[in-house]
C-alpha cells in the first residue's frame, strides 16, 4: 500500500520519513510538499500576515521557515487532489488548524488527533502540558486543546522549536511543564522525533505523546499494518 505523506515545507524529509517507515513497515511513502519547488524569495511571502496561525516548518536544505496558514491553503488543497490519485491514504505532516478536504480517502489529519489522544488519556482534573513549536502559537495551541479537552483538565504551554532550538531548550520547556503541575506532556508539532520524547521523557519522569507517532500509529491500524517500530513505547 502507498500513504501519500504531504509536508507544509519541503520534501524530502530525511529527519520524517526514516521514523514513519519504522512505524509503518512494508507502507510505501509518496512525499510531497507545499514549499517544493519554491524560491527562498517565494517562501518569504508565505510568512504569516496579522491574525493568521503561524507555522513552522522543515526546508530541503535543513533550515527552516515560519509561514501562514493561509498562504499553506493556497496551495495545500491541489496537491492533496493531485496527490489521491497515486496512494491508499493521506497523512498531513503538520499539526496545524487546517479545514476539511475534499478527500474520499482516508486522510490522517494531527491536529485532530492529538488533541483527541490527550483528552482520551489526561487524567481526571489534571493539568496537561503542550510543547508547541514557537511562543506565537501558545494562543492557538491553548484553544485547540481546551476545546477538545474539557473544562474538567487544565492545559499549559511551553514553546521549544523541533528545528531551531536545541535539546537544552526542549528539556527546559519540559521542566517548566513539570513544575507546572502537568501530569502528561503531548509535543504539538509534526517535527518533535523519538529522540526529543525521550529527552523530554527522561527529563521530567511524565508520560509523553508526540504528534508524528501518534498519527502514524492510526494510519497503520487503518492500513492494517502491523506497527512494530521504536516510536513511542
Amino acid at each position: 500500500m502507498r500513504l501519500g505523506v504531504v509536508t507544509i515545507g519541503q520534501t524530502p524529509r530525511v529527519d520524517l520519513a526514516p521514523e514513519l517507515e519504522d512505524l509503518l513497515p512494508g507502507i510505501e511513502l509518496v512525499e510531497r510538499g507545499v514549499l517544493d519547488g519554491c524560491s527562498q524569495e517565494e517562501i518569504a511571502s508565505f510568512a504569516p500576515t496579522d491574525g493568521d496561525h503561524a507555522l513552522t516548518t522543515r526546508l530541503a536544505d535543513g533550515g527552516s521557515a515560519i509561514i501562514g496558514e493561509a498562504s499553506v491553503m493556497r496551495r495545500l488543497p491541489r496537491i492533496l487532489i493531485a496527490l489521491e490519485e497515486e496512494v491508499d491514504a493521506i497523512l498531513l505532516a503538520c499539526t496545524g488548524p487546517f479545514p476539511a478536504m475534499p478527500l474520499s480517502k482516508p486522510f490522517f489529519v494531527p491536529d485532530r488527533i492529538i488533541a483527541h489522544a490527550v483528552a482520551a488519556t489526561a487524567p481526571h482534573g489534571a493539568t496537561v502540558g503542550i510543547i508547541a513549536p514557537l511562543p506565537e502559537q501558545e494562543a492557538d495551541t491553548l484553544q485547540k486543546f481546551r476545546t477538545v479537552v474539557g473544562v474538567d483538565v487544565s492545559v499549559i504551554v511551553s514553546a521549544a522549536s523541533p528545528y531551531t532550538d536545541t535539546e537544552e531548550r526542549l528539556r527546559e520547556a519540559a521542566r517548566e511543564l513539570a513544575s507546572g503541575g502537568a501530569r502528561l506532556i503531548a509535543m504539538d508539532c509534526f517535527g518533535y522525533t523519538a529522540a526529543m520524547r525521550a529527552a523530554v521523557a527522561a527529563e521530567t519522569g511524565l508520560p509523553v505523546v508526540v504528534a508524528r507517532s501518534v498519527a502514524a500509529r492510526l494510519a497503520a491500524e487503518t492500513l492494517g499494518v502491523p506497527v512494530t517500530g521504536s516510536g513511542v513505547a
